[in-house]
Formats: structure tokens, sequence, C-alpha cells
């Protein structure tokens, strides 16, 4: 395994991008009604953690 396995900024946005994305579906699932938009956009954006791994990496910076 590399040195810096898991340790590049394009690793750290993603697993940010990711856990938000977590966040934002978990608080749309505890509102009363639950708001399926709200939860649809956290979806979104934990699988938008993927393209924007990868277009970072291709960048250089992983």
């Amino acid at each position: 395994m590399a040195s810096n396995h898991g340790n590049t900024p394009a690793a750290w946005t993603a697993v940010t991008v990711g856990i938000l994305g977590f966040v934002v579906g978990g608080i749309a699932l505890m509102l009363s009604p639950v708001s399926m938009t709200l939860f649809w956009v956290g979806v979104a954006l934990g699988i938008g953690a993927l393209p924007v791994f990868a277009i970072m990496a291709k960048l250089g910076m992983h």
C-alpha cells in the first residue's frame, strides 16, 4: 500500500462530500413528515462523491 494511501486532497474531499450526503439524508428521514426531496439530495451527494474523487485524482491531487 502506498505511504500516502487515503491521505490525499482527493480522498479527503470525497469522504467529506460522502459524509455530508449521509448527514443530509439522515436529517431528511428524521423530519416529520419525511422529506423525500431532501433525502434524494443526500443520496445524490453521496453518489456524487465518486466523480469528485475521480476528477480530483485525474487533476493530480491523488
